[in-house]
């Protein structure tokens, strides 16, 4: 525990990057003042830690990182970002609360547009479409692109999945 946090009572949390080949996230929940939760995403084991729990996940698989944080005058973040896992000694971006960190897909700040990637993640499910699947990524950078610009994202059919799916294969 470091000083501060003997100081103030906070409890220790490691951001120390663990020497495993996963990507852990940190998910924090403080009742109406901070709320960090996964959308969707399989991950590999869960630890409890105090207020918070870190999930792992194993490499190349997609997750959906939803925060939220709160002070006394109202919100002060509330962010989407769809995250692919890497291998060991693949590049990755940095991002809170995720070591070592990954490729980052789509990164949406502000309630109304997080709200507007939320809805189309249940599109996605409604249509039958696996969330996690690669497949997405393409999809995910354009509801990004399009969300950037205030533009409406087309929805992600299971047409589009299957003809990525068919390039796939055709592509090897």
């Amino acid at each position: 525990m470091t000083a501060a946090a003997m100081r103030t009572g906070a409890a220790a949390v490691s951001s120390a990057p663990p020497s495993d080949s996963l990507t852990h996230v940190e998910l924090t929940h403080v009742e109406k003042r901070i709320e960090n939760w996964i959308r969707f995403g399989r991950h590999a084991a869960e630890r409890i830690l105090d207020r918070c729990r870190v999930l792992p996940f194993r490499p190349n698989r997609v997750f959906a990182f939803v925060r939220w944080a709160a002070n006394d005058y109202g919100t002060v973040i509330s962010r989407i970002d769809i995250v692919q896992t890497i291998a060991p000694g693949e590049p990755y971006q940095t991002l809170p609360f995720v070591w070592p960190g990954g490729i980052i897909l789509l990164k949406i700040e502000g309630w109304p547009k997080v709200e507007r990637v939320l809805r189309h993640i249940d599109a996605i499910e409604v249509a039958g479409i696996h969330r996690s699947s690669r497949g997405l990524a393409g999809s995910l950078r354009h509801v990004h692109a399009c969300l950037g610009v205030g533009h409406e994202p087309r929805p992600y059919t299971m047409e589009r999945y299957r003809a990525w799916l068919k390039r796939r294969e055709i592509e090897g």
